[in-house]
């Protein structure tokens, strides 16, 4: 039997295994710079940056679904889905439906005008996933990113 739960420090190490196996899937293995450190301090101070849900079968966290609030000028404020992983031996089971649904009510309850995430244009598998629940798919943006170094001067 499956249970989803918040997620708490004791869990990080697992957490972090799921990132890491993400990260294999989304061909970027050596991508992952978080530590189990760093996601306790920033997940778990007097102002946490993430909250997440995981999902146990027998005592071990096989998923998780990581958010956190943003602000759209457009639409006020948001939840942030960063990740839903599913360890791969545990797919099929309907697991990441129950992370994603139990995400989306923090998203009602909190009073959040919507849900964002990205996703792999070669996900298919993820893309029709998040097409059941009719989500809008905008292949428009480009995402930007640096390293915080480049402003050191």
């Amino acid at each position: 039997m499956a249970l989803v739960r918040k997620g708490e420090k004791r869990d990080l190490p697992e957490v972090l295994e799921l990132i890491r196996e993400l990260a294999v899937f989304e061909r970027a293995p050596d991508a992952v710079e978080t530590t189990v450190e760093s996601m306790e301090r920033d997940g778990f101070g007097d102002d946490p940056l993430y909250h997440f849900f995981v999902i146990e079968e027998d005592g071990k966290v096989v998923g998780l679904s990581l958010y956190y609030y943003r602000y759209s000028t457009w639409k006020g404020k948001r939840l942030y889905l960063e990740d839903l992983i599913v360890s791969e031996n545990y797919r099929g089971k309907g697991y990441g439906k129950l992370l994603f649904e139990k995400t989306g009510e923090i998203a009602l309850r909190e009073n959040c005008t919507g849900m964002m995430w990205q996703v792999l244009d070669w996900n298919v598998d993820a893309i029709d996933f998040y097409k059941t629940y009719g989500a809008e798919l905008d292949g428009e943006w480009i995402n930007c990113s640096l390293k915080s170094e480049i402003f050191a001067k």
